[in-house]
Parts: structure tokens; sequence; C-alpha cells
């Protein structure tokens, strides 16, 4: 296989993983639902930040160190199991709390907090980690160019970013809108549970890399 169709093949794969619905799609999807089309769009951003730092490690073969150092892996999978349960715990104690109205200009500090909360599930997810060391490791060439070092990161980004931004766009319309502001106490209960149920599922996963 060439480089240029590894790389093909890289980003195919990485496309199909961020369409599959998981921990980053629930919580782009309620940001966009419950709050403005601004954060969003943030955690859409955020996402797409965190593929290219996992695209960058799994290009210098994290999943390489993983398996070197078992308690690393572990340790790490216990961490993002923990955070998933931690966020779930949030969107169920709120469950009940109405919605502010939101400003029509939200401000830069509300949005860069939900960048940065996006950016912090993404990269704290273990299967998405390891994810993307497979397939790198997998469909990579053993010598790839530098371009496609430096390119690869890039791509990702495009596909994260792009493909969350596209969810944000669709929930952030009135009707899903309206339709949420109606069932928020159970949406929000639904989403906790199964945010809390994805983490406890990491943390008891007695599964190798």
């Amino acid at each position: 296989m060439t480089e240029t169709y590894a790389i093909l093949a890289i980003m195919l794969a990485m496309l199909i993983g961020a369409i599959s619905p998981g921990p980053s799609f629930l919580l782009v999807a309620r940001i966009s639902l419950s709050q403005s089309r601004a954060h969003g769009l943030a955690s859409a951003l955020g996402m797409g930040v965190g593929g290219m730092i996992l695209a960058t490690l799994a290009v210098i073969g994290l999943q390489a160190l993983f398996m070197q150092v078992d308690w690393l892996y572990m340790a790490f999978k216990i961490g993002g199991g923990a955070y998933l349960v931690y966020l779930g715990f949030l969107l169920w104690r709120g469950a009940k709390q109405p919605l502010q109205a939101e400003a029509a200009n939200p401000s830069r500090s509300g949005v860069f907090r939900t960048f940065l909360l996006a950016l912090a599930t993404q990269l704290s997810n273990p299967k998405t980690v390891i994810f993307y060391s497979s397939v790198f490791a997998a469909l990579l060439p053993a010598h790839p160019s530098t371009l496609a070092i430096v390119t690869l990161p890039f791509l990702l980004f495009l596909i994260e970013g792009g493909w969350y931004s596209a969810v944000a766009l669709a929930f952030s319309t009135h009707k899903p809108r309206a339709a949420y502001l109606r069932m928020k106490s159970w949406i929000d209960r639904l989403a906790g549970a199964v945010m809390a149920g994805l983490g406890l599922r990491l943390i008891f996963s007695t599964g190798k890399i």
C-alpha cells in the first residue's frame, strides 16, 4: 500500500470512528441543544483539536508505550472512566434545573470553557486513544514521510472538527432545541446515565489493548 492510499484509508477509518455514537457525540449534541450554536461549535472545535493531539500521539507510537507499561494504560483507563462518570453525575444532578436564557452574544469565557470541556472529554476516552493508535499502527507505513507525519494530525482535525460542527449545527436549530426544552429532565437524566455507564464500563472492563 502506497503512502497516499494509506493516508486515505486512515481518513476513512477515522471518519467512521467519528460518526459512531459515543461520549463525544453525546456531549456535543447536548451542549448544542441546551446552550447556543456558538457553544456547540466551540465543543466541535475542542473535539477537532483533541483529534489532532491524538493523531500526533499515535504517530509517535502511544500504543507501543501502553503495551510496554501496563499500569500506565490501566491508570489512563480508570482516570478516563472516572471523568465520564463525573460528567454523567453533573448531567443527572442538573436535570431539573431550568435553562437560563442565552445571551445574544455568548461570553468568550463561557464558550472557551465549553471548548476545554470537549477537549478533555475527547482526550480522556482511552478507547479513542487506542482506536487512533491501532489504526495508525495497522495502516501507516513503518517509515512515514515527514509530509505524512505533519499532515495527518491536521487532516484528523478536519475530520473530527467537521463532523462535530455538523452535529452542532443540526442540534442547535429551533425544532431540536424546542423538543429538548420540553423533555429536558428526561433527556438529561438519560444522557447522564449513558455517560456514567460508559465510564463504569471503562473502569471495570478487564480487556487488554
